[in-house]
């Protein structure tokens, strides 16, 4: 596996062409390990991997510092290569419940200073609001973030979770170099609007979701989650839907074993392979919580699919097949990539 890179738009900076999502490391999944989640991003910065992912409100904060501990233990060459990318804004109370969000520009700074301080940096490589602050025009975060980068505190900034209007009016306030968006087999909603858009406004996609929480990982069976599993309330896992699901992750199995690869690795490989078709760069994110399942998603930057595997691989999972929202709709209510 040799690690390439991509550039985040025209104005943002060269990535691994794989990121790590670390927030599966803070709970969102059942319990992590520590340890584990450490030696994971230790082994994915040795491998060439140099975007780590999370949000201020993984574990209210605790993402931030387990991202911090790993890379002040890591080797100091290590450390120097790794970028951060970093979501802000959710409102979360102390059993866990969520309260919207704030894009208020006063709000914006406060998020960044404790950000800052748990991460033990003294800037953010990438900066975005998780959701879009309905009571706030995007202009106004935006233009705060754009106040933090000329002061040297951010580097350069993203969106998340935006529909085609709301990155227009994002870019015509400062360079954007990223959209954070879920892009997976069975999620391809952003194909029809926003993608199209990205390319014009020359805005790149950081993509997490890719295996749409383990759903299309060809390891999931179906049994109970704890209530504080994202996915003991996630559609998409629920009863029927979830047995619909997993058949076409079946229908993949076939596609992957004829190729000699993981379910996974066809699932990763295919996000990769629509940055050209869509003509902008997409970074899938993985959000790998131990060192094999790491391995495995690295293995997919060595899976080629060509136009008869790309072919096959949407017969077998069409757009639009998959059975359930990919968010409860309290969440899904406060998309507006989804308005």
């Amino acid at each position: 596996m040799t690690m390439h890179t991509r550039t985040l738009g025209t104005t943002g900076p060269r990535v691994s062409a794989l990121g790590l999502g670390c927030m599966g490391m803070s709970g969102m999944y059942g319990e992590a390990d520590r340890a584990e989640s450490i030696a994971t991003i230790h082994a994915a910065l040795e491998a060439g991997v140099t975007l780590l992912d999370t949000g201020d409100f993984y574990g209210m904060g605790h993402n931030e510092l387990l991202i911090s501990e790993a890379l002040r233990t890591a080797p100091a060459a290590l450390r120097e290569n790794a970028l951060l990318s970093v979501k802000f804004g959710a409102l979360r109370g102390p059993d866990g419940d969520w309260y919207g969000f704030d894009g208020r520009p006063a709000a914006v700074k406060n998020f960044a200073a404790y950000s800052l301080q748990r991460l033990g940096v003294d800037h953010i490589d990438v900066y975005r609001p998780a959701r879009l602050d309905p009571d706030v025009p995007i202009e106004e975060t935006v233009g705060a973030i754009a106040e933090l980068v000329e002061k040297g505190y951010v580097r350069h900034i993203g969106l998340s979770e935006v529909g085609a209007d709301t990155i227009r009016r994002a870019a015509a306030t400062a360079p954007i170099a990223d959209l954070q968006i879920e892009y997976a087999l069975i999620s391809r909603g952003p194909e029809r609007e926003i993608l199209p858009t990205l390319r014009e406004l020359g805005i790149a996609v950081t993509a997490y979701g890719v295996l749409s929480r383990g759903l299309i990982s060809g390891h999931v069976t179906p049994g109970e989650y704890a209530a504080t599993d994202f996915r003991a309330h996630s559609p998409r896992f629920q009863g029927e839907n979830l047995r619909h699901n997993l058949t076409l992750v079946e229908s993949l199995r076939k596609i992957a074993e004829q190729k000699g690869v993981s379910v996974a690795q066809v699932a990763i490989a295919w996000v990769i392979a629509q940055g050209p078709r869509h003509g902008t760069d997409i970074v899938p994110l993985v959000g790998a919580r131990t060192r094999g399942r790491l391995g495995e998603a690295l293995g997919a930057l060595d899976v080629t699919l060509d136009a008869a595997d790309l072919a096959a691989v949407e017969a077998a999972v069409p757009a639009d097949a998959a059975a359930g929202e990919r968010y409860a709709p309290a969440q899904m209510a406060m998309l507006d990539s989804e308005r």
